[in-house]
């Protein structure tokens, strides 16, 4: 009887730490920005952003704790149904808590660090949460982490040292059990399908991504966004509501 609980608790244990072990990767669904209710236009283009004050529904885009991990994330939607190209301008674009503080966008390193750093990623990756590889892949391969997802292929982006990314959700599906080394690999590259590229966003063109701020910010109330236009230099600012 004895060796049979004993049995037992040592399965129960090992499921327990299996669980722990499983980083299952998540596709996020948008809608087009004008089905947004803080939908605004910015030299032409249709622009919208959602939070995810609800820490639950974070972790359901990102397959973890996202929020816990040290990172706020806003999904940005622009459909460029202007004239001219345009671009982000990171340095100008902040998000703006319930008190009033503004917050820079993490870059790519910062992101990731904070990430690695974090209980939630020592609970997935186990030691891997003190090797450097996700930051090192982050700061590596995925450089700012502010852009818009467009479709351009992986391995040409990789090659040109800007975000790993297609357009836009996971590339591994299905809960897997990680290695050290693999978990960092697999979480840094399915950060980078969904964080924003800073790419020219042409006329035409629909993209969208995530903009990863400090989760000190807490409750996210409004993004300051700004654009520029590529061929004028002209500068549109405009402040969403994410509440």
């Amino acid at each position: 009887m004895q060796k049979k609980i004993g049995g037992l608790l040592a399965l129960a244990v090992l499921t327990l730490l299996f669980s722990c072990n499983t980083y299952k990767s998540q596709e996020v669904g948008f809608k087009i920005p004008s089905a947004y209710p803080n939908m605004q236009v910015m030299a032409g283009a249709q622009v919208a952003a959602q939070a995810y004050p609800d820490k639950s529904a974070a972790e359901d885009a990102f397959g973890f704790d996202i929020v816990n991990a040290g990172i706020e994330p806003v999904q940005v939607v622009i459909d460029n149904q202007g004239e001219t190209s345009l671009r982000i301008v990171p340095e100008q674009t902040f998000l703006i808590d319930a008190q009033g503080v503004l917050w820079n966008v993490l870059d790519s390193r910062s992101a990731y660090e904070r990430v690695e750093k974090s209980s939630e990623y020592s609970r997935i990756a186990g030691s891997a949460g003190r090797s450097g590889v996700l930051g090192a892949t982050g700061g590596a391969l995925l450089g700012a982490a502010i852009g818009v997802l467009t479709g351009e292929n992986v391995g040409t982006a990789a090659a040109k040292g800007a975000a790993l990314g297609g357009a836009g959700g996971a590339v591994f599906g299905g809960a897997q059990e990680l290695g050290d080394n693999d978990a960092g690999r697999r979480i840094a590259r399915d950060l980078g399908n969904k964080e924003l590229r800073n790419e020219a966003i042409d006329a035409g063109i629909l993209g969208r991504g995530f903009l990863f701020f400090p989760a000190e910010a807490d409750t996210p109330a409004q993004l300051r966004l700004q654009l520029k236009e590529l061929q004028s230099g002209r500068l549109h600012t405009a402040t969403f509501s994410l509440q």
